[in-house]
């Protein structure tokens, strides 16, 4: 095993943040869009429509989709770097443009823009941090970009929150329409992701290629010259060789190859986990908060602040899953998380079946946020990152990814409805028996990968 002590870790830290920065542009898009959608939906007039609303809210899922597959085909062909430069540069379109916009139409389009960087982001960023990262500390520093996407979350939520003008509880839609937050502030909501856009699009561009990715490509020499100053020479000689290893022996997999037997078995377990952390339902909470606690009792305005609060404890918990997943591993944590929250939406099912509002379903939406931020939300991503050989690690991944945003779709169109048919209780005790067939899938299916170089996980996991 690695000692962790010989690590250039302030290059390691520097280079990770600022790839790390998708997940942050990442977050925010994903949530900036449930602060501004009591206002929007006046401005463009569809408040009285279910099907436009849960267009706008799911529109930027099929954008996430496209992504993924684009970085899927092409980041395995022209690198990691380029392509988390162009996610950057959509972030920052995105952001002008749907702000900027009064046409609905045009709206939905900047969103599915801000989607498709989203879907490139949250592919490239985890895996190239994965693929400069040393076995010993991987986990730790994968986490990074979890924890930027909850940053990303929180700074959506605190600056929505800011933003906003206090809403009267009483206030008719025209007035709302009318008002500051009807006519400006939902668009400075989205204008404000320029900054961090600005910045990832600049900073990317003093980040070196990942060193795995230029292995692949017959880039040795520069290969070698990043992992020395990770590691040094005795280290990167020792990784160059490893990774010359697994290459010769996997030399001939390509995209249509990713369904023989050794490779199918690791793809079924990603696109299982990948979709597992969508279905399990938290993020309904994020993306249907205003739902979820007007049907606990909640007013507008406190609906923002608990909103705030939830996000507040999503980063908190997400430190404990950096701190621990290293220590305790990647299984064990998956197998905390889908225990926990199965245990929660029982609990929380039945306080929505027994009327029970207020501040007791609130903890109980806090629980299940913290189990998830320690667990099935960044270790996830961890796990995508590690388990598929290195040639074709972007097309696997992208698959995966693809699983899970077509599960995240699936989960957004979805409650609405199943709110509707079943009500909260049955929708989140539905979510409950998802998370125990979760459950049963991981202790059986996934193995543990703490402390092993990427080789020796494809070494172990596909039999090579």
């Amino acid at each position: 095993m690695e000692q962790t002590k010989k690590f250039n870790y302030s290059f390691l830290l520097k280079i990770s943040l600022v790839t790390a920065m998708g997940g942050l542009l990442f977050g925010y898009d994903w949530v900036v869009i449930g602060g501004a959608k009591p206002f929007y939906e006046k401005f463009f007039d569809i408040a009285q429509s279910p099907s436009l609303q849960g267009w706008a809210m799911s529109s930027a899922l099929i954008g996430c989709l496209i992504g993924a597959v684009i970085s899927g085909i092409l980041s395995d062909r022209y690198g990691r770097k380029k392509l988390l430069i162009l996610s950057a540069f959509l972030f920052l379109l995105s952001a002008l443009g749907t702000g900027a916009t009064s046409i609905f139409s045009y709206f939905i389009v900047y969103r599915i823009i801000g989607g498709i960087a989203i879907g490139m982001a949250s592919n490239l960023s985890p895996m190239y941090i994965a693929e400069i990262s040393p076995g010993a500390v991987r986990g730790k520093f994968v986490s990074l970009n979890q924890l930027t996407i909850v940053v990303g979350i929180l700074a959506a939520q605190l600056i929505n929150w800011q933003i906003a003008e206090p809403v009267a509880a009483n206030a008719t839609d025209l007035e709302i329409l009318n008002s500051w937050n009807g006519q400006m502030g939902w668009r400075w909501m989205f204008w404000v992701e320029m900054i961090p856009a600005g910045l990832f699009f600049i900073l990317m561009f003093f980040v070196p290629e990942s060193p795995r990715w230029l292995a692949t490509n017959g880039k040795t020499d520069k290969t070698f010259s990043i992992l020395s100053k990770i590691g040094g020479d005795a280290y990167a000689k020792e990784e160059v060789d490893h990774i010359k290893n697994t290459l010769e022996k996997d030399e001939k997999l390509n995209f249509k190859q990713l369904f023989e037997p050794g490779i199918k078995k690791v793809l079924l377990i990603g696109i299982v986990i990948a979709a597992f952390q969508q279905w399990c339902g938290i993020n309904v909470i994020f993306n249907y908060a205003e739902e979820v606690f007007a049907a606990a009792g909640y007013g507008v305005s406190d609906i923002l602040f608990n909103i705030v609060i939830t996000g507040s404890v999503n980063l908190i918990f997400t430190f404990v899953a950096i701190y621990t997943v290293d220590k305790w591993g990647r299984r064990s944590l998956m197998l905390m998380g889908a225990g926990g929250l199965a245990g929660i939406y029982a609990l929380m099912g039945a306080a929505y079946y027994f009327q029970i509002n207020g501040w007791p379903l609130l903890i109980l939406v806090i629980l299940a946020i913290a189990s998830y931020a320690m667990s099935l939300a960044p270790v996830t991503w961890v796990v995508l990152s590690e388990i598929f050989p290195n040639r074709i690690r972007g097309a696997a991944m992208a698959v995966a990814t693809v699983a899970l945003w077509l599960a995240s779709f699936i989960l957004t169109y979805t409650f609405p409805l199943l709110n509707h048919f079943l009500g909260a209780s049955g929708t989140f005790w539905m979510y409950g028996i998802i998370s125990v067939l979760g459950f049963i899938f991981i202790y059986k299916k996934l193995p543990e990968t703490k402390g092993k170089s990427l080789e020796e996980i494809e070494e172990e996991i596909i039999g090579v």
